[in-house]
């Protein structure tokens, strides 16, 4: 069979074929709030890790599994937007569930479980429609369009982020701005509880908009567009696919390994290091103190310092694709890192809230280059129709690092902070990790880049 060049997509198609990423990046900003959400409902600082467990059990039992299936499914709505819709349903239910923990819990089960059980639901949901949305971008865009397909992805995903970490800040000033009082029902402020109410519906309607405006290539014009023919094997065991894994799937796992543990130990001490270092708040008993209102005012500013890590990640979605044609994937990798790397330590020797800016602006330019980089290194070299389940399996390389660090993190932080030390000590060790990452991409070896138009 003689295969079909892939037509070049308007601007508006490659952002409708993403646009399901705002609601859910909204959603996975709001979990950033999730460690003072656990906290909030008394949580210890040294058993954080634990409680964000659900999050990278939910990429590893879900996102290969998923991409193995859309790659088999055909439905009228397509192969992959059946999972985004269900998947959107799901995560914007467990939103409304995670903020009324304390209320749903009662007597017989303590509110951080609960919370930390709706997590691993909401997470689940989250990569049921993520992994789907990537490998829907490799199955639709040509290669002279994959670098700027998953630039404009990573354009969408930081709009959601914005919203989603400048919620809790923007609510609150509306309270304030009507007199009413930001208090706490169920353990939860008023305008985090809000932020995870209206995240959940604007979820909820950016799937229902990419289901609507997306139609996905049918199996004749896939397999027309992919040089596939009715000889082609259908039915390939998952485990048999996994053997056949392209090299440079694992040579860029040994760099998502490093990239993701400091990632992960970020998010679970970014916001509790920034109360201590700038909202000069104690721990007490092992535990950062929310009983203050400048918790609150912790909470609010660290999502507008993530929504600025957004605005500049966003911001360099624009450009990087070129860089990335003229220096090279990986040069512009590794170095992306090194800023990242900057940026998180640099947070441990911040006591100014303004100047938490500047580092948050390093980790943008970082953002931007390791959620794109690597997906189209990959998608460029596995088999167009196993696009899917190999999107899943290189998901592993991010989600196992974080199980790593969700079973050790309790041992490293007590060795490292113990119970009087400083929260944010654990940032200088993210930053550690992106430093080793950064060494790791020279292993990596990519294909020559093709030429893409800057967005």
């Amino acid at each position: 069979m003689t295969q079909k060049l892939k037509p070049n997509l308007t601007f508006w198609q490659l952002w409708n074929l993403s646009f399901g990423y705002i609601g859910i990046q909204l959603g996975y900003s709001l979990q950033g709030q999730m460690s003072g959400i656990y906290s909030s409902l008394g949580a210890a600082d040294s058993i954080l890790p634990l409680l964000w467990l659900g999050g990278p059990l939910a990429g590893i039992l879900v996102q290969p599994i998923i991409g193995f299936a859309s790659d088999r499914t055909w439905t009228k709505l397509g192969r992959r937007i059946p999972f985004l819709l269900a998947g959107g349903i799901l995560a914007a239910l467990m939103m409304v569930l995670i903020v009324n923990s304390q209320f749903l819990a009662g007597t017989w089960i303590p509110a951080v479980l609960l919370a930390a059980i709706f997590f691993l639901f909401m997470d689940s949901a989250f990569n049921l429609s993520m992994q789907p949305l990537r490998a829907l971008v490799g199955d639709m865009v040509n290669d002279n369009q994959r670098n700027k397909g998953f630039a404009i992805q990573m354009v969408l995903l930081n709009l959601g982020a914005i919203v989603g970490f400048a919620l809790p800040f923007l609510i609150d000033w509306l309270l304030d701005v009507f007199g009413k009082t930001n208090e706490k029902i169920g353990g939860i402020n008023i305008s985090m509880s809000w932020s995870f109410y209206i995240g959940g519906g604007i979820l909820l309607l950016s799937v229902l908009w990419q289901t609507l405006r997306v139609k996905e290539y049918p199996p004749k014009e896939f397999a027309e567009y992919n040089g596939l023919t009715e000889e082609t094997p259908k039915k390939e065991s998952f485990w048999s696919i996994l053997k056949t894994t392209p090299t440079v799937m694992f040579q860029l796992a040994a760099v998502q390994f490093f990239v993701w543990m400091g990632l992960f130990c970020f998010w679970n001490y970014g916001l509790n290091g920034v109360a201590e270092n700038i909202f000069d708040l104690k721990r007490i008993g092992g535990a950062i103190d929310t009983s203050l209102p400048a918790f609150k005012d912790a909470q609010n500013w660290y999502g507008i310092a993530n929504a600025v890590l957004s605005v500049c990640a966003l911001a360099f979605s624009f450009v990087w694709a070129n860089i990335a044609n003229k220096f090279g994937r990986k040069t512009l990798y590794s170095s992306a890192l090194v800023i990242g790397a900057i940026g998180l330590i640099s947070i441990f020797l911040i006591h100014d809230k303004y100047v938490l800016f500047g580092a948050m602006a390093l980790m943008g330019i970082a953002t931007a280059v390791f959620n794109g980089v690597p997906f189209a290194i990959v998608s460029a070299r596995v088999p167009k129709e196993k696009m899917g389940v190999y999107m899943g399996i290189f998901n592993l390389a991010i989600v196992i690092p974080q199980i790593v660090f969700a079973l050790c993190g309790s041992l490293l932080f007590n060795a490292i902070v113990g119970e009087t030390g400083n929260n944010a000590t654990m940032l200088v060790v993210s930053g550690v990790f992106f430093i080793i990452a950064s060494a790791c991409v020279w292993i990596v070896k990519d294909k020559k880049d093709v030429v893409t138009p800057a967005l």
